[in-house]
């Protein structure tokens, strides 16, 4: 985000600048949100552009400007007549975003209920958390001063309801709103804080409603019909009449558990202890009701504001902390990107994203409980390290096209059922009738000539290669499922084929020759041959 940043809508008592709506709910009750509005400090006037139907206008301006007499939505041409020492920034909304996504991470210590308020603004549900903090106001002015420490000018408020609070912020900072008292706290503001559509401001200034306060004074159903339902609801979530609710960037962990540090740590050892000291507490809390961790996620808390989250997942319930322990070596070991500290740690939370009842199991005589752990126990650990996406077992599949016969899925997920699954038996005595693996896509070959209408090749040039067919089997006949492909799909002849130098090939033919191999002429053309897997 370059120079400073105003809301769009601000009012004539000045600017505003990137909104975050923090939802902050009060302990005891309510809904009480935040509204912060953040901008970069300039001495010189600063100004963002945006294209707008062809005309270049001012999409955010900074206090400077302000002061100087220019205005959002002012094409640019005339703020520089007014201002010749203008500053200008292109407004640039991926960086906008990002800027406030990182904002919202670092929110996170707060409270894990972090919503975004299109398009600048955040809130944060706070029920229950102010007390940690040293109750409402003194978590007012750590958001605020925190924020301001690192360049922005920040607008923020405490209300019963989050549009209450983002009203409030685009007038006064570090409010906070007692219960009941939304209607009295935004009734003296101007229309243009709700932030409606600004036909609906503009039409409610030529009635003469100039306030909020004036507004609430006519009959709901008057306002209705000038000017719309949606209106009506947003007014009355801005008098605290109910509010809308906030749908959090993140789903809530099923269980928290975190160490705050008065000092940043910085070293892998005191930050290996402390994840084994909270994996320890994790485990004591989920086991009060008998559950096990399904997906773990680690997060870093740098004091410069950076987030660094780290996420494992199992493919049976974990209870056991020295379980926990190792995944999570296992996870930082493999980073491609080390976990830097910078200046240090302040907070380190570990979660449970996902949980599930353990299953109590006999264990001391059935082996195969044993076995089951140990594979699942694996398969973790590998996963951690590579992905979970790149430890897969295959399922079987009701389809006798050959690349459709097997699924494959990640084994955490699916290990259960890749145990039960019930293959094809193999004839006794026989090769097998297609191989263990096949490519991804078949792969085309060379054939220069073959028997036909129907016979196998009698040479091929695969990857530069050629191999003289020496045995041969087949064909094995295998039509396309036409009730899907709409009859476009061609028949497929599939031979097992042995070259002189021993190596085994599956290949087929893509096409009946001369009833499904012709020209837009009606003639016969040649069909196009395929390998499609290596027999061992």
């Amino acid at each position: 985000m370059r120079g400073r940043v105003g809301e769009r809508g601000t009012t004539n008592d000045g600017v505003s600048g990137l909104p975050l709506s923090l939802t902050l709910p009060r302990k005891g009750g309510g809904n009480p949100s935040a509204d912060a509005s953040l901008t970069n400090s300039k001495e010189l006037p600063s100004v963002v552009v945006a294209k707008d139907h062809n005309a270049i206008l001012l999409h955010a301006i900074d206090e400077a400007a302000v002061r100087a007499g220019l205005s959002i939505g002012l094409p640019l041409a005339n703020a520089r007549a007014i201002c010749p020492e203008l500053t200008v920034y292109d407004a640039d909304p991926a960086a906008d975003l990002k800027t406030l996504n990182d904002i919202a991470d670092w929110c996170d210590r707060f409270t894990p209920l972090v919503a975004l308020d299109p398009p600048y603004g955040l809130f944060l549900d706070i029920t229950g958390c102010a007390h940690l903090f040293g109750g409402e106001r003194a978590l007012l002015q750590i958001v605020l001063n925190a924020l301001s420490r690192r360049g922005f000018a920040v607008s923020a408020a405490i209300s019963g309801t989050s549009i209450a609070a983002r009203t409030v912020t685009r007038h006064a900072s570090g409010q906070v709103i007692a219960d009941g008292a939304e209607a009295q706290a935004v009734g003296p503001l101007p229309v243009s804080a709700l932030g409606a559509d600004p036909a609906v401001t503009t039409g409610l200034r030529r009635a003469g409603l100039k306030t909020i306060g004036d507004v609430a004074s006519r009959a709901p159903h008057e306002i209705s019909a000038r000017f719309g339902s949606a209106f009506t609801t947003l007014l009355g979530y801005a008098l605290g009449q109910g509010d809308a609710p906030i749908s959090p960037r993140k789903p809530l962990p099923d269980y928290i558990v975190e160490k705050r540090f008065p000092e940043p740590i910085a070293t892998d050892t005191v930050i290996a202890l402390t994840l084994s000291s909270l994996a320890k507490m994790l485990v004591a809390a989920m086991d009060k009701q008998g559950k096990g961790a399904r997906q773990l996620e680690a997060s870093f808390f740098r004091t410069d504001g950076a987030v660094r989250t780290i996420m494992v997942e199992t493919g049976r319930p974990v209870t056991r902390p020295e379980m926990i322990d190792r995944l999570f070596r296992e996870r930082l070991d493999a980073l491609n990107d080390p976990l830097d500290p910078g200046f240090g740690f302040d907070l380190i939370r570990l979660a449970a994203g996902r949980t599930e009842i353990v299953v109590q199991q006999q264990r001391d005589l059935d082996t195969s409980v044993h076995d089951n752990d140990e594979v699942s126990a694996l398969i973790d650990r590998i996963a951690a390290r590579i992905g979970g996406k790149r430890v897969v077992v295959h399922l079987p599949l009701e389809s006798h096209i050959p690349e459709r016969a097997a699924l494959a899925l990640p084994a955490q997920h699916h290990l259960a059922a890749a145990s039960a699954a019930a293959w094809p038996d193999r004839v006794a005595g026989e090769p097998p009738l297609r191989p263990l693996r096949l490519f991804e896509r078949p792969e085309p070959i060379k054939v220069p000539f073959a028997s036909v209408p129907d016979g196998p090749p009698h040479q091929f040039t695969w990857r530069r290669a050629l191999h003289a067919v020496a045995r041969v089997e087949g064909p094995e006949r295998i039509a396309m499922e036409w009730w899907k492909q709409d009859g476009a799909a061609l028949t497929r002849d599939y031979f097992r084929v042995e070259d002189t130098e021993g190596q085994r090939f599956w290949i087929f033919r893509d096409g009946l020759y001369e009833s499904e191999l012709r020209d837009e002429e009606g003639k016969p053309v040649p069909a196009n041959w395929y390998v499609h897997g290596l027999f061992a």
